[in-house]
C-alpha cells in the first residue's frame, strides 16, 4: 500500500502544478519510478545522444524527475548498463516500478501517459517470446515462410488501429508504433537467408522471389527520427548483413558465407560507408559490426586489417579510441603471452595478485550484473564442470564497479558458493586490459600462466574437450 500511495502524492502534486510551471518552463512531462535491487545508486535521463541528467535514488530506491521545454518523443533512462525507452508528450506523468533482476519483463508504467508506453513494452516483450517461432517459420520455404510472418504483422496492424481508435493517440504515438511493426516484419525477412538451414546462402538467395525484399526501395539508411529506436537499428544491422553477403558473392566461389571472414566482414563496412552518411547512425553501425567482428575473430592477424577500414571511415573519436584499445589489449593476450597479472579481491575484501592464484590448468571466467541470466547460466555450469574436471581451477570474476557488498549479495542470494569469486580492484582498466568483450567470454590459461585460449565460451561444444586437451599437456 506504501508504494500505490507515494505514486498517488506523486500523481496529485505533479498534476496539480503543471499550468503553473508550463507558463515559464514549456512544455512538461514529469517521470519517476521505483527501482527494486537497484545496481546503482541512481538513474540515467537522455535523448538520442544527450544526457539530460543523472538523478540519485532516495533512500526507499525512488525518484522523480522534471522535463522541461519537452520535445515529445522516445526518451532512454538507464539504470547500470540497462536501457529502457519510455515515450513522453506534453502533460505526461509516468510513473514505472521494475527489478533489475528481471528488468524488461517486471516493468510496469502507472500515471498519465503509461498506456502508450505499456503498449511498447508489451509489443517488445511479445517480439522476443515469438523468437522462436520465427526461427521455425524461417526453415520454411519463402512463400510459406511470408505467409506467416505477414499474418503477424496483420495481426498488430489490427490491434494498433483498435489501441489508437481506443485511446485516442497523436500521430506522433502512430507514427512509433507503425515503424515498430513495419521494422520488425523487414527484420524477420533479412535474417530469412542466414537462418534458414537450406544448402548454400547463395542459392538460398537466389531462390527468393523477386518482390520477397520490395520494401527496400523505400527504406531511408539516414532516418534521423528513428535513429534511437530499437526495431529500426536491428533491421539497419540485419539489413547491411544480408546486402553485404550478396556483395561477398561477387567476389567468392564459395556458396557458404562464414560469418566472421575478413573479406565479408570488409564488405559490411564498405556497404555501411556507401549507403548510410547520418553521422550518428554510421558511426553507431561501424562501431557495433567492428566489435562484433573482433569479438568473435580467431585469427588476430586480421584485426589490425579491419581496424584500419574502420578508422577509415568512422568520425567518432571516442569510439575509435575505444576500438583501437580494445585491439591493442587482444593481440597483448595472444595465445602464449603470460596472462597479465591483475589486482582483484574476495569476498572479505581480500587483495590477490591474479598470478598468484594460477598454479593449475585454470579458466578465468566473468560475470556481471547488468547480464543476470548468463551470471546464474553461467554460475550453474561451471558447478558442473568442476565436479567433471577437478584438475581445473576455475577463477569467477565480477566486472562491475558497485563495491564489494553487492556481487557477494548477489552470489548469496543464488546460493552459489563464494570460494574462487572475486572482484576486479579497479574495475575499468582491467576490463579494458582484458578486453571483457563479449560477456561470455572466458580466458583459458595452462600451468605455467601462459594464455591458450584468450576467447573461450563454457557453453561452447568444443569447451570440455579443450579442459581435457589442458589436463592432459
Amino acid at each position: 500500500m506504501k508504494l500505490y500511495f507515494w505514486f498517488l502524492i506523486i500523481l496529485i502534486s505533479l498534476v496539480g502544478c503543471k499550468k503553473n510551471i508550463q507558463q515559464d518552463e514549456g512544455e512538461v512531462a514529469y517521470f519517476g519510478g521505483e527501482i527494486i535491487n537497484p545496481n546503482t545508486n541512481f538513474v540515467v535521463i537522455g535523448k538520442s545522444d544527450k544526457v539530460f541528467d543523472t538523478i540519485l535514488l532516495d533512500k526507499n530506491n525512488r525518484f522523480s524527475y522534471k522535463l522541461k521545454h519537452l520535445k515529445p518523443g522516445l526518451y532512454t533512462f538507464k539504470h547500470g548498463s540497462e536501457v529502457q525507452m519510455v515515450f513522453l508528450e506534453p502533460m505526461d506523468s509516468i510513473i514505472f516500478r521494475l527489478n533489475t533482476l528481471e528488468f524488461d519483463e517486471s516493468l510496469v508504467y502507472t500515471g498519465i501517459g503509461a498506456k502508450k508506453n505499456n503498449y511498447f513494452m508489451n509489443e517488445f516483450l511479445k517480439n522476443e517470446s515469438l523468437e522462436s517461432d520465427i526461427f521455425k517459420y524461417c526453415q520454411l520455404e519463402p512463400l510459406a515462410f511470408e505467409h506467416k510472418i505477414d499474418s503477424l504483422r496483420n495481426i498488430k496492424n489490427k490491434k494498433l488501429q483498435r489501441f489508437s481508435k481506443k485511446h485516442k493517440t497523436s500521430s506522433l504515438f502512430n507514427r512509433i508504433a507503425q515503424a515498430n511493426i513495419d521494422y520488425k516484419y523487414y527484420t524477420r525477412k533479412e535474417i530469412y537467408p542466414f537462418v534458414h538451414y537450406g544448402e548454400g546462402k547463395h542459392n538460398i538467395i537466389n531462390s527468393l522471389p523477386d518482390s520477397f525484399y520490395s520494401y527496400r526501395k523505400n527504406i531511408d539508411y539516414n532516418d534521423d527520427f528513428l535513429k534511437d529506436y530499437f526495431s529500426y537499428n536491428d533491421f539497419l544491422r540485419s539489413n547491411l548483413n544480408n546486402l553485404a553477403l550478396k556483395q561477398h558473392f561477387k567476389h567468392t566461389k564459395e556458396c557458404q558465407v562464414k560469418r566472421n571472414s575478413l573479406c565479408y566482414n570488409l564488405d559490411r563496412l564498405n556497404i555501411i560507408d556507401s549507403l548510410v552518411s547520418n553521422e550518428t547512425i554510421k558511426n553507431d553501425l561501424l562501431y557495433h559490426n567492428t566489435m562484433s567482428f573482433l569479438a568473435k575473430n580467431k585469427n588476430l592477424d586480421n584485426n589490425s586489417v579491419v581496424l584500419k577500414s574502420f578508422l577509415e571511415k568512422s568520425t567518432d573519436e571516442k569510439n575509435k579510441t575505444v576500438v583501437s584499445q580494445y585491439v591493442a589489449s587482444l593481440n597483448n593476450l595472444r595465445p602464449g603471452q603470460v596472462f597479465p597479472n591483475i589486482k582483484i579481491v574476495n569476498y572479505q575484501n581480500t587483495e590477490f595478485n591474479s598470478n598468484s592464484l594460477i598454479n593449475a590448468p585454470t579458466a578465468i571466467c566473468f560475470w556481471s550484473h547488468s547480464f543476470y541470466e548468463h551470471f546464474r547460466k553461467s554460475h550453474n555450469k561451471i558447478k558442473e564442470l568442476r565436479v567433471k574436471y577437478p584438475e581445473i581451477n576455475f577463477i569467477i570474476i565480477n566486472i562491475d564497479d558497485y563495491g564489494t557488498g553487492k556481487w557477494v549479495s548477489t552470489l548469496e542470494k543464488n546460493k552459489f558458493p563464494l570460494k574462487g569469486e572475486y572482484q576486479f580492484k579497479t574495475p575499468e582498466a582491467s576490463r579494458n586490459l582484458l578486453a571483457i568483450h563479449p560477456m561470455t567470454k572466458v580466458i583459458v590459461v595452462n600451468k605455467h600462466n601462459r594464455i591458450v585460449n584468450n576467447n573461450a565460451n563454457i557453453f561452447a561444444v568444443g569447451f570440455e574437450q579443450e579442459l581435457l586437451g589442458l589436463i592432459n599437456q
